[in-house]
């Protein structure tokens, strides 16, 4: 870690002989050449003047004055103008994208430690101090060169690095080269039962946030929907996502990239949808505050979209399937682009897309895969007339493969960063192996097959996907070899596996089972290459304890079955003798931006919006409910900041393509619209509505 020329300047002058220190030559030449100085002069002249007479004395004297006074600025001034405002790097980058500001980054290196709420720039590396809105502390402990920045008349700073493999946020990212060591936030704003099972053990009817969102709302005594809030407010705070970049205890993290489910109800609710409208998107911008803060990259998931996509119970609403599927699928999936484009006006603003660089458009849908082609090609076409097209302009599009990674081949050439997002799990399948995890296996590793299994099975898979198709990225994966855990099949669900007691009982693991864990976790690290983990945290139960324990990032890296370094995974399918096929690292033009380029025609041909038809609908497409762009349109609220000049703020205001001036979506007067999460018509349509008086409004 290198030297600041603060720390350079302050040993000096602390050293018990303050003369001898000040007129070391070696050391202010060291430090002048270090940091780009221009050269102090010799100083070993000073030295022999001691032994002239005492009026040539008196001009050393006045020498050395000059010399302290020259540290002393150097001790001030530099610290702010290298740590804060240009830090040198052994890897510069051109600033691609953001707050406008070009130069390097440092890598690593310890800054001064506040004491009490910045006032003005402060950073800090390995060991500093970073105090909390609440006023709490806690020691930044980063033994990978990364480091923190917090500017408050500069909210928007882009310098901070969460490690020293991973480009600050104001250095462009290169696929290929740099890799996702993330974690998922599962769980916090879109709630699922095994993630929080407290809160619907207190309400036994709820089995969703829909069902949960009905149950609190009626129980006032409680603190009605408030709780929800409550639960944003606790389960991630901004120490979480220090401790992603830095470390859990005396663990290392060293992770890059947050993917961050977020739920359409974000941005608002219609009669009769009873989740907390509106809440969490206050809590995804404290989000934003931080993972900038700390140098974490997010990939923003749109998880939960109207009429549920895929019927699970993280959709918000389980059961049917009604999104581009029976009677409210198109409808549901017109209010889902409107969606999609408000989330894009904000996250494209320059202020923040340097952060939030990856947006998934929707979480695993499990539809028609033509219908879903569809809908991805007139999402690209809206996303990029708003972005414009190339690196630098608005995120890449991360699109869900729908569990067939390998039917994307070829998918949309020419399209404009287009990243395919596959989320393998062992967890899921119909026949689950009981095969023990802590004995010897291939290679003579620990993790019984268990390794050899993800080095096989996906590996090959996602990199021909990169090979084929594009950027490929496992934005969910577990350490869960099994189906184990409380309500991980669902509120009363129930695994089959007669090994759930040994792994659900983490607390007494025994070092050949959490190294039998960690070389599966690293296995399928290895073999994804670019991954999130699903996900940092598990709440306890009502008995005290987490009962899902392998999903947890945070659990397994204070308990030893998780890596403390994620690079330690890279070459284990190598090393067991498992095909893992690599991808060589090299993109074609357009799937990176770095030439712009457009859909072929014949595509649009191909995949037309709206589809020529609706799966399980029981009218044709042009007779089914569909909305009409008259609303006024939302735009997102962005975070404020007191602290800075509006000069720097002002040009945040949600919405970044001013030419961008079509209505939001609302529904048609008169005509009637099925409940969107059953589609059921009380009256089969036989003609195409055309209106008559209003029948609902947003809330």
């Amino acid at each position: 870690m290198s030297e600041t020329p603060l720390s350079t300047s302050s040993r000096l002058l602390e050293s018990k002989n303050e003369s001898e220190a000040l007129l070391n030559p070696s050391e202010i030449e060291a430090a002048t050449e270090r940091h780009g100085l221009a050269p102090i002069r010799d100083l070993q002249r000073e030295r022999d003047l001691r032994k002239k007479p005492w009026f040539a004395r008196k001009r050393a004297i006045a020498v050395v004055l000059l010399i302290a006074i020259i540290i002393l600025f150097l001790a001030i001034f530099l610290p702010i103008f290298f740590v804060v405002v240009r830090k040198p790097s052994s890897r510069t980058s051109v600033v691609s994208s953001g707050n406008g500001s070009t130069g390097s980054s440092t890598t690593g290196g310890k800054s001064p430690k506040p004491t009490s709420a910045p006032s003005g720039p402060t950073t800090g590396g390995d060991g500093s101090t970073i105090r909390l809105e609440n006023g709490t502390e806690f020691t930044y402990r980063n033994p990978f060169g990364g480091f923190w920045v917090q500017d408050p008349a500069d909210p928007f700073n882009n310098n901070a690095q969460p490690n020293s493999w991973t480009p600050p946020l104001n250095t462009s990212w290169t696929w290929g080269v740099d890799r996702v060591y993330g974690v998922n936030l599962g769980g916090w704003l879109v709630l699922e039962p095994f993630i929080a099972p407290s809160l619907y053990q207190k309400y036994p009817t709820a089995i969703d946030e829909f069902t949960l969102s009905q149950a609190m709302a009626a129980d006032t005594a409680s603190g009605g929907l408030q709780q929800l809030e409550d639960h944003y407010a606790t389960f991630i705070t901004e120490v979480d996502i220090a401790q992603i970049a830095e470390l859990i205890l005396i663990q290392g993290a060293g992770l890059n990239f947050l993917r961050v489910p977020l739920a359409f109800w974000a941005i608002e609710t219609w009669p009769g949808e009873p989740f907390l409208a509106k809440t969490s998107w206050k809590y995804f911008l404290k989000l934003l505050t931080w993972a900038r803060k700390y140098g974490l990259r997010v990939c923003l998931d749109l998880h939960a979209v109207p009429g549920s996509q895929n019927g699970f119970n993280h959709s918000g609403k389980d059961g049917s399937i009604n999104f581009l599927q029976g009677n409210m699928g198109l409808a549901n999936a017109e209010r889902t682009l409107y969606y999609i484009r408000v989330l894009t006006e904000f996250i494209s603003q320059p202020e923040y897309r340097d952060v939030v660089t990856m947006f998934g458009i929707i979480n695993e849908p499990t539809i028609s895969q033509d219908a879903l082609t569809s809908f991805y090609l007139q999402a690209h076409t809206m996303i990029r007339e708003i972005t414009g097209l190339g690196e630098g302009h608005g995120p890449y599009i991360v699109i869900h493969d729908a569990f067939q990674t390998a039917e994307w081949s070829g998918f949309l050439k020419g399209s404009d960063r287009i990243a395919l997002d596959t989320h393998p799990y062992f967890s899921f399948r119909t026949t689950i192996s009981t095969a023990p995890i802590a004995v010897t296996g291939a290679g003579g590793l620990v993790g019984g097959e268990w390794p050899s299994d993800v080095c096989t099975e996906w590996g090959p898979s996602v990199n021909d996907s990169r090979s084929n198709f594009g950027v490929t990225i496992a934005g969910e994966f577990s350490g869960d070899p099994n189906n184990c855990g409380l309500f991980l099949l669902g509120v009363g669900g129930q695994s089959n596996d007669p090994q759930c007691p040994e792994y659900d009982a983490w607390e007494s693991y025994n070092s050949t089972m959490k190294q039998g864990l960690q070389n599966f976790i690293m296995a399928s690290m290895d073999a994804l290459g670019d991954w999130f983990f699903w996900t940092w945290k598990i709440g306890p139960s009502q008995a005290g304890r987490v009962e899902a324990p392998l999903w947890s990032y945070q659990l397994g890296l204070e308990n030893g079955w998780i890596p403390t370094d994620p690079r330690q995974a890279s070459g284990l399918c190598g090393q067991i003798g498992a095909a893992n096929d690599p991808f060589d690292g090299t993109f074609l033009p357009w799937q990176t931006g770095a030439t712009p380029s457009t859909i072929a025609a014949a595509s649009s041909t191909q995949f037309p919006w709206p589809p020529p038809s609706i799966l399980s609908a029981d009218v044709p497409i042009d007779l089914l409910p569909t909305y009409t762009a008259t609303a006024p349109i939302i735009t997102l609220p962005p975070a404020t900041f007191t602290a800075a000049p509006a000069s720097i703020t002002q040009a945040a205001d949600g919405w970044f393509n001013t030419q961008d001036t079509a209505g939001g979506i609302t529904t048609v007067a008169g005509c009637p619209y099925p409940n969107e999460y059953d589609g059921s018509f009380s009256v089969v349509p036989t003609a195409p509505c055309t209106g008559g008086a209003a029948v609902a409004t947003a809330s």
